[in-house]
């Protein structure tokens, strides 16, 4: 790992093709070495080393899928070039007449590619995503032999692993902005339909399938009526075509929806009265029920086209397959719950298709790749992927943040690989179980190996801290984030950043100062900060019982009531807008982490179990410390994935991206391997063209979700003194 890469490793534009890239070595890592032309499809991605060799958690490595890859995934590699290559070809035709595609069709790529965006434009990944799909829609079918090939692969490998379903994945970075990809295809289909109503081509139905509700929260924007519709915000679709755009029917869920819910809650007792002697009672909705509860938009339509988001956890189990035979424990158990979620997933799309009718299901997801659980080997690219824009590629275009271990004062050279595998070392010393079933735990008797982390990490963070507040016009702090393995470390680990009270022998209460200063959740009297600086983000916080702070709704007021006209202008439902309970607040707190003007602009920690491994999008996050295993190479990319977002969108003199870091311990990713010295993070005033995401959800579903303030209070308190001087930084506009 040569310091040439991680001081200047932004080498190509976010809006052309990739045109050089760095030279991996066998282990996956930058040599140093620049290499021009485009990097293939390789699937360069962190993955995990054999489970049977050993129990202990293995480190990740960045290579080619040598060890998972077979044959098969040889010619997945080969194909996806080669289709590569058949779409620049296409997209260097210079006469438009020739490209083989609709009006409509024709239209919207001359504007992806040519419209001078008063914003940011569209990357050339995402305007690739979407022309991959086109290709194989409107031109591979024109072509013949040569664009059959790609064609027969697709309905191939889909009789054999979706036998119900056609299925088309597109690998795509996170923080490439999927969620702009999805908007594009949404327009291209919509405005073809309308004009073409008789193809079977195109569809004006869509189904939007989320793996949560903070995932399906964020995707309100691609409903042309939302007030942050990007086909209007961010110009995706010329104005003269946004009225026709309105004609299409779109349904967001998150896939849990799909469980069919019971339509006569009774006893036991009651149904064996009811039932006697007869057939067992049918008190389960239908497929047909299920369908017309999650998705009444879409009843009665044909040619459905659902878009799954993160569809990494969307596949059919391999049958008769022992891949995960010799999992035990928690291993097991995360086996069992990637079988279910995906069980649910797919047989709610193989119902949508049987009662309605699906032309295509297109997948979206850094990682396509199969579970553990699925049946296949870990990390086993979804065989239907047909286009890759890596990680790797995306640093090198810019596009998110590098990864990087910072070399810390405290830490000796010698030391640092422990903080790299941070779990390995401190694992017999945490709790097994979570904050229901853990006992009573110390907060001060964390692991030394776990505080020193913690102090080193923090330690960067405060550099970065005083680096933002010093730089005029940036206004919220930077976010620092760890993520933990059940709800009894989060609270640990919580309580010695933000501070707690400890109960006495004597039934009174004691002050114990958060360890980490500018987290403090309390002044130096006790007193709790209206607004907080440190949230904990866990199931068990929220069934607490425990809310926010009385001061908090006075001292927030502004932002509550904005808040709340934002409900009713999306709902139009004044009683909803009314009615905002704390929860609905925290998760409000949780979505609008550094974004200024709202909840959580002053959010400086977020403490979590697993809600931050997808959907999370603060573009705020500069740290991150992992406190948990990280035996896959899904979790170690979707954990640093959250850091990943980038704040500043100016191109330089040299019309590239400057270089963004994330600072990361705890998180065993080899493309880290070598740790760098790590200069504070400084960050541009807010970009002129801030676009921000104004639709929340005001929802809270049962376990799923949750985040809270710290827990009740055992003695009542005097008035909270002032809180410390705010941190700035600057909101940005973010890829999504």
């Amino acid at each position: 790992m040569t310091s040439t890469f991680f001081s200047s490793p932004i080498l190509n534009s976010p809006y052309q093709a990739p045109s050089r890239h760095w030279e991996l070595d066998e282990n996956g890592q930058p040599t140093g070495t620049l290499v021009e032309g485009r990097r293939k499809a390789s699937f360069v991605t962190p993955i995990p080393k054999a489970k049977k060799q050993t129990r202990a958690q293995t480190s990740m490595v960045l290579d080619e899928g040598h060890g998972l890859s077979s044959e098969r995934q040889a010619y997945l590699r080969s194909l996806i070039n080669e289709l590569r290559v058949q779409v620049e070809r296409w997209r260097a035709i210079k006469n438009p007449e020739l490209w083989r595609v609709t009006p409509e069709t024709r239209r919207l790529l001359q504007h992806w590619r040519h419209h001078q965006y008063s914003g940011v434009r569209p990357f050339f990944c995402q305007v690739e995503a979407v022309e991959t799909v086109i290709w194989l829609t409107e031109v591979a079918p024109e072509l013949g032999k040569e664009g059959k090939r790609f064609l027969d692969h697709l309905q191939s490998v889909n009789a054999e692993a979706n036998p119900e379903l056609m299925r088309l994945a597109l690998k795509l970075a996170t923080g490439a902005g999927k969620t702009t990809v999805m908007a594009m295809l949404i327009a291209w289909q919509t405005l073809n339909a309308v004009r073409h109503p008789s193809s079977r081509r195109f569809t004006r139905g869509f189904l939007i399938v989320a793996p949560g509700i903070t995932i399906r929260d964020r995707l309100r924007v691609l409903q042309p009526n939302d007030p942050d519709s990007y086909y209007a915000t961010r110009e995706l679709v010329p104005s003269d075509m946004l009225r026709e755009l309105h004609q299409a029917r779109i349904v967001i869920t998150n896939y849990h929806a799909f469980k069919r819910r019971e339509l006569l809650e009774i006893s036991k007792g009651g149904r064996s009265l009811l039932q006697g002697r007869g057939p067992a009672l049918e008190t389960i909705e239908s497929e047909g029920q299920m369908l017309q509860r999650v998705m009444p938009e879409l009843m009665g339509m044909k040619n459905i086209l659902v878009l799954n988001d993160e569809a990494h956890h969307c596949y059919r189990e391999k049958p008769d397959s022992d891949e995960d035979s010799d999992l035990k424990g928690d291993d097991r158990k995360e086996a069992e719950a990637n079988k279910e979620a995906a069980r649910l997933w797919i047989s709610g799309l193989e119902a949508a298709s049987r009662k309605l009718g699906l032309s295509r299901v297109i997948d979206l997801s850094a990682t396509p790749f199969f579970l553990r659980g699925s049946g296949y080997a870990e990390g086993t690219l979804f065989p239907w992927t047909m286009s890759d824009f890596s990680l790797m590629d995306a640093i090198e275009c810019g596009i998110v943040k590098l990864p990087r271990v910072p070399v810390a004062d405290n830490i000796p050279e010698a030391e640092t690989p422990i903080f790299r595998e941070l779990w390995t070392h401190i694992a017999p010393k945490m709790p097994k179980k979570g904050r229901g079933k853990g006992g009573t735990l110390d907060p001060l008797m964390l692991p030394a190996e776990l505080q020193t982390a913690l102090e080193a990490l923090y330690g960067q963070y405060r550099k970065t801290y005083e680096a933002w507040q010093a730089t005029p016009g940036v206004d919220v702090p930077p976010c620092f984030i760890v993520v933990c393995n059940n709800t009894a470390t989060s609270k640990l680990v919580y309580d010695y950043i933000a501070g707690f009270e400890r109960a006495n022998e004597d039934d009174t209460t004691q002050y114990v100062p958060g360890r980490l200063e500018l987290f403090r959740n309390f002044d130096e009297h006790g007193n709790p900060f209206p607004r907080p600086y440190t949230l904990l983000i866990d199931s068990e916080q929220l069934e607490s019982g425990d809310a926010l702070d009385d001061n908090f709704r006075k001292m927030a007021s502004a932002e509550i009531d904005q808040f709340r006209r934002e409900i009713l202008e999306r709902t139009g439902n004044q009683q909803e807008a009314d009615n905002i309970s704390d929860q609905d607040l925290l998760r409000e707190v949780m979505n609008t982490v550094g974004k200024k003007g709202r909840l959580g602009e002053q959010i400086r920690c977020v403490v979590s179990v697993s809600m931050l491994t997808e959907g999370w999008d603060a573009n705020t996050v500069t740290h991150v410390l992992g406190v948990r295993a990280f035996g896959t190479q899904l979790l170690c990319e979707q954990v640093i994935g959250r850091a990943l977002r980038r704040q500043s969108y100016d191109l330089n003199e040299q019309g590239l991206f400057d270089v963004e870091y994330a600072d990361v311990l705890g998180i065993p990713f080899d493309f880290t391997a070598k740790p760098v010295i790590s200069p504070p993070q400084r960050v541009k005033p807010a970009w002129r063209s801030t676009f921000s995401i104004r639709a929340r959800s005001c929802g809270v579903t049962g376990r799923s979700s949750a985040l809270a303030r710290p827990g009740a209070r055992a003695r009542p308190r005097a008035r909270p003194s002032p809180a410390a001087p705010p941190a700035r930084q600057a909101g940005a506009f973010m890829p999504a």
